[in-house]
C-alpha cells in the first residue's frame, strides 16, 4: 500500500531530479568580449581557474569592443570586458552598465613586413610612423570594426597625426571589417602594415615576415575593463553569478592569474585593478 510519506519522497526525488539540470545550466555566465583576450589566450588560462575556483562556466562572445557593448546593450551577456575606455564610460552613461571596473593593461605595437617600404622602423613617435605611412603610399591595413584596437587606430590618424583618414584614404589603406588574426593574415599576405595588440601579435602563429617597427609611445597604452550589465534594464542578467566573476578578476587571485599568463617567458598583460584613474 502507498502511503502519503511514499508518495511525498517520490514527489521530492522527481523535483531533485528536475531541478538538477536547472541549476547546472544556471552556474553558466556568457561575457562579450573582445577578440584580443581570447585571440591571445588569456581566456584559455584564466576561465578554468575561475572555474575550479567557483563552479560557474563562462561562455565567451569574442567580438571587437563596439560589437561586444552592442551584445550587452541586447542583454545577451551577462558581464562585458572590453577596452575602450570612452566606448565604455558611453555605455555607463545609457545605464546599460553598473560600474567599470579597470582589470589590466598591454599595449599597442605597429606590425609590418620586414622589408618595411616606409621606412618607419625603430621610430618612437606612432604619429610621425602613420604621416609617413600615408605620404609612401604604402600598403596599411584596419581592422574596420569598431573594436578597441580600430578605435586606436583611427584616434592615431585623426588626433595624433592630424589624418582625416575617411577623407584621405587611397587604394593603399584596406578597412576589412574583421578581427586581428584576420588582419594580420591579410597584413602578412599583402605586405602592408597593422595595428595589433601585444597580447594578439605575440600569440600569433603565423607571423611570416611580419614584424613589430614601432613601440612604446605613450599614446600606445591599451586598457581593458570589465562591467555587469545593468540587471534593472535587462533581468534576465544574472548578476550575482556576473558579479562573482567580475570580483575574481580584480581580487588578488584574479588579478595573479592574468599577470602569469605568458607566452615564450612574456608577459601578455599587466593586472592594475587597484589603479582607480585606469
Amino acid at each position: 500500500m502507498i502511503n502519503r510519506r511514499t508518495v511525498m519522497v517520490a514527489a521530492a526525488l522527481a523535483a531533485a531530479v528536475l531541478a538538477t539540470p536547472v541549476s547546472a545550466q544556471d552556474k553558466s555566465i556568457v561575457v562579450s568580449s573582445t577578440t584580443s583576450t581570447q585571440d591571445s589566450g588569456l581566456f584559455g588560462h584564466i576561465l578554468p581557474l575561475f572555474k575550479e575556483k567557483t563552479g560557474i562556466d563562462v561562455k565567451v562572445i569574442a567580438q571587437g569592443t563596439g560589437q561586444a557593448l552592442d551584445t550587452g546593450r541586447r542583454g545577451d551577456a551577462d558581464v562585458v570586458f572590453v577596452h575602450a575606455k570612452s566606448a565604455e564610460e558611453k555605455f555607463l552613461a545609457e545605464g546599460e552598465g553598473v560600474k567599470r571596473h579597470p582589470v589590466m593593461y598591454n599595449d599597442f605595437v605597429l606590425i609590418g613586413p620586414k622589408s618595411d617600404p616606409a621606412g618607419i622602423k625603430g621610430m618612437k613617435d606612432v604619429a610621425k610612423a602613420f604621416q609617413t605611412i600615408k605620404e609612401k603610399q604604402a600598403s596599411f591595413i584596419s581592422r574596420g570594426d569598431r573594436s578597441g584596437t580600430h578605435l586606436a587606430e583611427l584616434a592615431i590618424w585623426n588626433r595624433d597625426a592630424g589624418i582625416d583618414i575617411e577623407k584621405d584614404k587611397g587604394p593603399w589603406y584596406k578597412s576589412i571589417g574583421q578581427g586581428m588574426g584576420a588582419a594580420l593574415n591579410m597584413a602578412g599576405a599583402s605586405n602592408a602594415y597593422v595595428l595589433s595588440d601585444r597580447g594578439t601579435w605575440l600569440s600569433f602563429k603565423n607571423k611570416g615576415d611580419l614584424q613589430i617597427l614601432v613601440e612604446g609611445d605613450k599614446r600606445l597604452f591599451n586598457q581593458y575593463g570589465v562591467m555587469l550589465v545593468n540587471p534593472a534594464k535587462h533581468p534576465n542578467v544574472k548578476k550575482d553569478l556576473g558579479q562573482q566573476f567580475i570580483d575574481w578578476l580584480i581580487s588578488p587571485e584574479g588579478q595573479k592569474a592574468i599577470a602569469n599568463y605568458k607566452i615564450n617567458g612574456e608577459q601578455l598583460f599587466y593586472p592594475n585593478a587597484n589603479d582607480s584613474n585606469a
